[in-house]
């Protein structure tokens, strides 16, 4: 009994012991700047002076600023766009590549090889299609007759065309998923419903669609969590212009931690932000399960 009671003794300080790479880095890269950050709410500080107990007032300037309100409201448009065009697309090229088709595993990796790319990279190459003299884009729409579009340079136009850059650059993630949630589908399901004579669109709507429920509200819930960190693409595109119409509420508090040095007020956007994220996220939660 005792020699019982040693091994499990020795098992579990083994077990301590490979775990503790993982308890160390979680305390230095997530515990302590979520407690700093919580800390940081009711001080003023930046960086060089000592911090200085403001209590309320970051709050008071929150529910004041107008230009964070307008970041959340981009982000917001961007995110109307960006969702729906990412499922469609997604569901549809993974419905097509769910087919025998040649070369399939060859589109499943072309099509998922701009998600393991650097934004950075994609954003600079898309700024270059997107450029209004010179883009290949705007070189195509002139060729068939159109005028050129001012891409990035037009409020109107700005954030519906990081949307569609964004979807490029995800889109093979989403695919994937809906991959594995389509060859989860039994097919005697659609064995019978052609045997009623049901049509390949009437399968897609009638089996397709509500068996893709749970990832569904996956996809739905992981596109809305990357849409509201929103960061990468207004930074090295627009830089938050113009006329603010891509400010992200991300590039806001990036703004105001680095380049205005106001860490207090941004890791209270921050805070509040993550707040509204989880609101929204369960919301959707709860609407997708409910159909």
């Amino acid at each position: 009994m005792k020699f019982i009671t040693d091994k499990i003794k020795k098992s579990q300080k083994i077990g301590y012991l490979m775990s503790m790479p993982y308890l160390i880095s979680f305390v230095l890269f997530v515990a302590f700047p979520l407690i700093f950050s919580f800390i940081l709410i009711f001080h003023k500080w930046n960086i060089v002076t000592p911090m200085e107990w403001v209590g309320m007032r970051n709050f008071v300037r929150l529910f004041q600023d107008v230009l964070f309100f307008k970041s959340i409201g981009n982000t917001l448009v961007f995110l109307l766009i960006h969702i729906p065009l990412q499922i469609i697309v997604a569901l549809l090229l993974a419905v097509l590549l769910n087919q025998k088709i040649k070369f399939r595993g060859f589109f499943r990796a072309i099509f998922f090889l701009p998600v393991i790319i650097s934004g950075v990279v994609i954003t600079i190459l898309w700024n270059q299609l997107y450029n209004y003299e010179t883009g290949l884009f705007n070189l195509l729409l002139m060729k068939i007759g159109f005028t050129r579009i001012p891409w990035v340079n037009d409020p109107s136009w700005a954030m519906p065309s990081i949307a569609i850059m964004a979807t490029w650059k995800n889109v093979g993630l989403y695919i994937v998923l809906f991959l594995i949630g389509l060859q989860g589908i039994p097919k005697y399901l659609y064995e019978a419903a052609e045997i009623d004579g049901a049509s390949p669109l009437q399968q897609f709507f009638h089996i397709t669609i509500p068996s893709l429920n749970s990832t569904m509200v996956l996809v739905i819930i992981l596109s809305t969590i990357g849409g509201f960190s929103l960061f990468i693409e207004p930074f090295v595109m627009t830089g938050g212009g113009p006329m603010n119409s891509t400010l992200s509420a991300m590039l806001y508090i990036y703004n105001q931690a680095f380049y205005f040095s106001h860490m207090g007020y941004a890791a209270t956007l921050g805070f509040f932000f993550a707040f509204i994220v989880l609101i929204v996220v369960l919301i959707q939660k709860k609407i997708v399960e409910n159909k």
